[in-house]
């Protein structure tokens, strides 16, 4: 159905490194995986990822990895390779300490440091860190440049402010599928511009601490400025405001992220506690291998609050992260009618592994996909208590497509792909988007979801797969494969599975389970 090009890749310190490669398509969760360093055994692990610690700085350690399939595979039980690669350690670096001359910034969660830090952060090149011992460091808005690399020990905490003057003036940023002028996010990385290519490079940001934003009084702050601006114009629209989801939506979308890159390029976040941003916290713009782990991303009580969001950007990674989202846990996004189909920059080679969302919306591709997106992999994830699970979601007016998508492995609240009523404004494509091409295979679904959003904590009763096409000739969705299905049995009165103008959808072991207890 799709091609499949093996990724086996690493991101590394002086000593230690992260290695993590794609689950094999003809593998399942009961395959093990063996690890050599220099053709000896390093350990036997099932995830597609390891930790590698203890390295020599400035050193080549030749990595392997095999597969071991289960007993009675057509494979047999003998160790099968899927790659090999060289992982390279970097050299130690200089510590730049945030609280010493010349900076002399202040942990004590009160004294406003943005001058102090933004100096430290122009002061990094490739030789050195800046590092930030235990406290709370309390910041308006930062650049960050190429080469450069951030570390957040354990106990420390950058925090961003609420008021939204710190996060002035505003810059080119792109939110909702549009290209505006935002105010700038916590952290900023590169420069937009969708007819160039990138222009920050080569970034760590690491630690054991934690990054949090404003948050909502950050995000309430900054829609009262801008509904006053805008009072006017939002008055203007009528009846046409209903294409928005809500009033506020139109001023809610001058709100900065956490962290915000654009056109960025080999970009490393790993090991940290995010969250809070006023609006989404890692949103990433026509860039390209952004790889994020390990991390904890959380937004309880921010609406409009996603945690991981591609955007017309490619080869991209995240894995072993936890979600406490009050919305998407990933976004998966491609510019909005009409710009986005003028910019037609897609976004593809995305994957999404061994990473939990605890509540949220879970893993979406849309609603502005306008430049299309493709090959998209996901695999054991457990999305159970979400709003959403597994979604692919356009408006009729959007264009553009999705397909190649694989979900393997996973358990999630229910399947979506249909067609949605809101963020619905801007000028319409001449033809409906194309989904079609997507395969899901050994997952567990629950036929229920979870509304967390407010505050609330309330299940519904929904299908467990729910196909909802376009009511045009040649633009239903088709080519989607099911296989080794488990549904949790429905609720009175609702169905298992719901379609509509759908062509091409196959079943293979569909099973009907007895139902678990909620989350």
């Amino acid at each position: 159905m799709m091609d499949f090009d093996f990724l086996l890749d690493y991101r590394a310190t002086d000593s230690e490194a992260e290695v993590f490669w794609d689950m094999p398509l003809d593998a399942d969760l009961s395959c093990r995986y063996l690890c050599l360093i220099n053709g000896s055994l390093y350990k036997e692990i099932t995830k597609t990822h390891i930790t590698l610690t203890g390295l020599s700085p400035e050193s080549e350690q030749e990595l392997e990895i095999r597969i071991i399939y289960p007993e009675g595979h057509v494979n047999g039980s003998e160790p099968v390779c899927l790659g090999r690669i060289t992982v390279r350690t970097g050299k130690v670096k200089r510590k730049i300490d945030v609280t010493t001359s010349p900076y002399n910034a202040l942990g004590d969660g009160k004294t406003l440091n943005t001058a102090a830090l933004q100096k430290a952060l122009d002061d990094c090149d490739e030789n050195s860190y800046v590092f930030f011992p235990k406290g709370t460091y309390l910041t308006g808005a930062l650049n960050v440049h190429s080469d450069s690399e951030i570390y957040l020990d354990e106990g420390a905490l950058l925090q961003g402010t609420e008021n939204p003057d710190d996060y002035l003036p505003k810059i080119h940023s792109r939110f909702e599928g549009y290209e505006m002028e935002c105010y700038r996010s916590l952290l900023n990385l590169g420069e937009l511009d969708h007819s160039s290519g990138f222009n920050c490079e080569n970034v760590i940001i690491r630690g054991e601490g934690s990054i949090m934003g404003g948050g909502a009084a950050l995000a309430k702050s900054i829609a009262r400025i801008e509904g006053e601006r805008l009072r006017d114009y939002i008055a203007s629209l009528g009846d046409k405001i209903k294409e928005y989801e809500k009033p506020e939506t139109i001023a809610s979308r001058f709100r900065g992220r956490l962290i915000n890159m654009s056109n960025c390029r080999n970009i490393w976040i790993h090991g940290l506690t995010l969250g809070f941003a006023p609006s989404w916290n890692i949103h990433f713009i026509y860039s390209d291998q952004i790889v994020t782990d390990h991390c904890t991303l959380k937004s309880e009580g921010v609406w409009n609050g996603d945690g991981w969001d591609p955007d017309s950007s490619t080869n991209s990674t995240l894995y072993a992260c936890d979600f406490y989202t009050e919305d998407d846990s990933v976004a998966i996004k491609s510019g909005k009618n009409p710009e986005g189909n003028v910019i037609n920059r897609p976004t593809k080679h995305i994957r999404v592994f061994d990473s939990v969302t605890h509540f949220g919306h879970g893993l979406c591709i849309g609603s502005e996909m306008s430049g299309g997106v493709e090959d998209v992999r996901l695999w054991d994830c457990q999305m159970g208590p979400t709003w959403s699970g597994i979604e692919i979601k356009a408006t009729k007016k959007r264009g553009g497509y999705v397909r190649n998508i694989l979900v393997r492995d996973i358990t999630a609240s229910h399947i979506q792909m249909h067609s949605v009523g809101y963020n619905d404004d801007g000028e319409g494509s001449t033809v409906p988007p194309i989904l079609w091409d997507c395969r899901f295979e050994r997952m567990h679904l629950l036929g229920r979801y979870l509304d967390n959003n407010a505050g609330h904590n309330e299940w519904h009763d929904c299908p467990s797969i729910l196909l909802c096409g376009f009511d045009v000739p040649g633009y239903e969705i088709k080519n989607v494969e099911f296989k080794d299905i488990e549904m949790e049995e429905p609720a009175e009165g609702i169905e298992d599975i719901h379609t509509e103008y759908c062509t091409n959808i196959t079943y293979e072991n569909m099973k009907i389970v007895p139902r678990t207890e909620c989350y």
